[in-house]
This record gives C-alpha cells, sequence and structure tokens, in this order.
C-alpha cells in the first residue's frame, strides 16, 4: 500500500517495487521499467480493452471489463494481464496503445525519479490475456521537478442549440453569426468567444468530411471573461435564438446557461534543491 501525497501517476507502481526489490535510486534501467509498468496501468481499463481503437468492435464484454495487474520480476521485466473471468482485452495493440498516450518525446519521458526512452521497450504476446514487456532503458532525471498552480482567471457560460435538417450547419452558422452580432451591438467585451458545430467540425475541424446535408447539428458557443456582468447578460441571449433566428431548433429545455468561474492552469519548473521532502507520522 502506498501512502502519499501529491505525486506522479507512474510513481504509484514504482514505490512498491523499489521497496520489494530494494532497486537502487540510480539503477535507471530498472526504474525506467518501473515507469513503464506504471504508465500501462495509470488509466485503468485503457490497457484491458477500454478506449482502444484498434479493433474495437471486438473486444469482448465491455459490461464486465477487467481492470489490468502488472507482474513485475526483480529484473524489472513485467507481464501486463487482467483477472481471469472479467472482460476485455489485453493484446499487444492494446499495450501499445497505452503507451504512446500522453507521450512527447518517447525518447525522454520525464518523471522525477528517471528519464524512461520509450524507444527501447519490447513488447511481445505472453498468451491469452498477457503480454510481456521487457528491455527499457533509462537515464538519469533532470534537476527539476514540475509545479501545477491554479488560480482564478475569471468567468465562462457555455450555451447550446440543437438545428435540424434541412440546412442544419447552415442554420446553426447563422445563428453564430447573429448572436455574436446581437453580442456587439450591446457593447459586450469578451476575452473569448469560441464556437464549436458538434456533430460537423467540433472534433476534427477543418480535416472533417461534412455530408452534404447533416440530419442535426448542435451550435455550442462560449464566452470568457473577467466581467461577470457581461457572462451573466450573454447568458440572456440564447434562448431569444428559438424564435428570432433560423426554424427547427431543439435542445433550449435546459435553460440559461450557468455561469462558472474559471480556474486556469499553469505548469511551471521548480530547481530540486528549494524542494525539501519529508514525511511526518501522525499517532492518536
Amino acid at each position: 500500500m502506498v501512502v502519499t501525497g501529491r505525486c506522479t501517476d507512474t510513481a504509484l507502481i514504482l514505490a512498491p517495487l523499489m521497496h520489494e526489490y530494494r532497486w537502487p535510486v540510480d539503477d535507471w534501467d530498472r526504474l525506467a521499467s518501473g515507469i513503464v509498468a506504471g504508465h500501462i496501468v495509470e488509466c485503468g481499463a485503457q490497457s484491458t480493452g477500454g478506449n482502444c481503437a484498434y479493433d474495437w468492435s471486438t473486444i469482448p464484454d465491455l459490461e464486465n471489463i477487467g481492470f489490468p495487474i502488472v507482474e513485475v520480476a526483480e529484473d524489472a521485466s513485467f507481464v501486463v494481464t487482467k483477472h481471469p473471468g472479467t472482460g476485455g482485452r489485453v493484446d499487444v495493440h492494446g499495450v501499445t496503445e497505452q503507451l504512446v498516450y500522453e507521450m512527447g518525446d518517447p525518447k525522454q519521458y520525464f518523471t522525477p525519479d528517471v528519464i524512461a526512452d520509450f524507444t527501447t521497450i519490447r513488447i511481445a504476446a505472453d498468451g491469452k490475456d498477457r503480454v510481456r514487456v521487457f528491455g527499457v532503458h533509462g537515464a538519469p532525471p533532470t534537476d527539476m521537478l514540475k509545479v501545477s498552480i491554479a488560480y482564478r482567471d475569471g468567468y465562462k457560460a457555455v450555451g447550446t442549440l440543437v438545428y435540424a435538417w434541412p440546412d442544419a450547419l447552415a442554420k446553426a452558422k447563422e445563428a453564430d453569426r447573429i448572436i455574436r452580432a446581437r453580442l456587439e451591438k450591446l457593447g459586450l467585451r469578451f476575452d473569448l468567444i469560441y464556437t464549436e458545430y458538434v456533430g460537423a467540425t467540433a472534433t476534427h475541424g477543418p480535416l472533417a468530411t461534412i455530408p452534404a446535408d447533416l440530419p442535426e447539428v448542435q451550435l455550442r458557443i462560449g464566452v470568457r471573461g473577467n466581467d461577470r456582468k457581461a457572462i451573466e447578460r450573454f447568458t440572456r441571449e440564447i434562448a431569444p435564438l428559438v424564435l428570432t433566428g433560423p426554424p427547427g431548433v431543439t435542445g433550449y429545455a435546459g435553460g440559461r446557461p450557468k455561469i462558472e468561474e474559471v480556474v486556469a492552469y499553469w505548469p511551471a519548473l521548480v530547481d530540486k534543491s528549494v524542494i525539501a521532502p519529508s514525511v511526518s507520522i501522525l499517532t492518536t
């Protein structure tokens, strides 16, 4: 059992391995392999068939999907598997997909403990629902730690309307033009006005191939800024479009959009020398 404060996801696997096998803190290859094991299982069933792109329709019994297990040897090679009798699938394709998840430079996967070289990973089938991972190489970590800082950064609100066939996308685009013109006429200013056409271009943008006449398109428009009164005024402009904009609209039964405070994220680096880890054991 690992009891910890904020740490990397992969450390939850590396820590018990270092404890059990007494791996030295500078055994970079074994530490890197432990990090890779942690990376494979950190998203749970994503490595046992969940959210799997390869041949996804053939993955069995997803409603009873099993979560991953890593069986790690002292030399740091390991097998990814799952409990027998559970759904999902463990195979080379699925494990490989999870390996490239959230990947930057594959030769330098940074953690506070070690840098893992993902280009050295070797993967092989090891029986039904078993995948063997081995050959991982690592390098010393940097002298920096990552700091995740959250701060208040104004307000936002998002409204949606669904436009139906015919001319669904054209209607949604005209509704977007109308609401932007009305906001301009009201003299409202925002840091950002952002529009998506869900069902047409929201996921793939300009790469999407749009059919000639979509059956329905959801207009999703949001604003962001520091003037809460302006954000609130925006929320009152969505419902009027039902009767003062293009026809064939639905999806407005939820009422006005809700104003939300924006909690922004700022990642930064800090030198390890200014951080002093400590452990306090409290007794009652």
